[in-house]
């Protein structure tokens, strides 16, 4: 009798817990998502909230199936509703993630259409440029890391950037694709508040615009990784690219955003990335690709942080070459 009311204790917790979550995800969900003025989707959100306390309570009465019942039917009708918001790839998105890149290759040449090549005066003055760029693949030589802290040393946003012979260099960021006005909330992209954009850029662009107009601290690091591991991550981004093109995904703070090129990264060095911590709190990203010899080990992780920071050299118009002078890098594997 004893383990059978210690089994009917832990069972009500687990699923008291199940109704909380569940009923807090749809709570935030109606709030973020219902097509409602404000009033309406506070009142369908504390409706659903309130609906999930009474039936946690209600588990612990004679009307616990039917407090269940009318919880599950609540439940899936918010999930009926849920599955029908879709992307859209046509709104006023703002302009510098107001197109998509896409690439097309022909043997070793790739053509990139939508390249973003925009000059900077600050957050709201700049000129819009967009350009159409080919590489030759067979110089692709090297794959570097930039970091932009935005929030403290724990969450950076994450910028690949390919290098090829005779000094051009090539950028990615996947970012969320905003609407004019539209600020990045990670609480609000949880619940399909925006699209997902994949844009490939000008460093001087991307990079520039974080170091030098929004004074977020930029670092960089220069990985360890073969060609042939940097032209596989690079046409990995060009097939994502496209893939998105044709089908609008939204962007999700922890599913679907820039972290997501963290695993691909280990991929090109040839590692099989182990679950870390380090890569859901990415701001400490560059010491994970320490531990997994993606970086100069030759100094200690916290020589290369001391180095890594872009500052000043982030001022100068020979951006992409100056702000890797100093900057230790590792033998490239073959």
């Amino acid at each position: 009798m004893a383990l059978r009311s210690v089994g009917l204790i832990v069972s009500a917790i687990v699923l008291v817990l199940a109704i909380a979550l569940t009923a807090a995800w749809a709570t935030l969900a109606l709030w973020y998502r219902l097509p409602a003025p404000e009033i309406g989707r506070g009142l369908a959100a504390g409706l659903f909230a309130l609906l999930g306390i009474a039936t946690a309570i209600a588990l612990f009465s004679p009307w616990r199936l039917h407090a269940l019942a009318l919880f599950v039917l609540a439940f899936a009708a918010v999930l009926v509703w849920w599955n029908t918001i879709v992307p859209s790839s046509h709104a006023e998105f703002a302009p510098d993630v107001a197109r998509q890149v896409t690439g097309a290759r022909d043997g070793d040449m790739l053509t990139l259409t939508n390249i973003r090549d925009f000059e900077w005066r600050s957050n709201t003055d700049f000129t819009e440029r967009w350009t159409t760029r080919s590489y030759d693949l067979s110089k692709l030589k090297t794959l570097d890391l930039f970091m932009s802290y935005w929030a403290g040393p724990e969450m950076a946003h994450v910028i690949m950037s390919f290098g090829f012979e005779g000094g051009d260099q090539l950028a990615w960021s996947v970012e969320v694709r905003r609407r004019n006005g539209g600020q990045f909330s990670p609480i609000a992209d949880l619940f399909k508040a925006n699209p997902l954009v994949i844009v490939a850029a000008d460093e001087r662009d991307v990079v520039g615009v974080r170091s030098n107009v929004r004074g977020e601290d930029v670092q960089l690091y220069r990985l360890n990784v073969s060609p042939t591991a940097a032209r596989a991550l690079l046409l990995g981004y060009v097939t994502d690219a496209n893939t998105l093109a044709e089908t609008p995904r939204f962007y999700n703070s922890i599913t679907t955003n820039c972290t997501t090129v963290i695993f691909k990264m280990m991929r090109a060095v040839g590692d099989v990335a182990p679950f870390d911590w380090r890569l859901i709190v990415n701001g400490y990203l560059p010491e994970y690709a320490y531990d997994r010899g993606a970086l100069d080990t030759s100094l200690t992780i916290q020589e290369l942080r001391s180095r890594a920071n872009i500052g000043e050299r982030a001022l100068t118009a020979d951006f992409s070459r100056l702000i890797r002078d100093g900057m230790p890098s590792p033998v490239p594997m073959q």
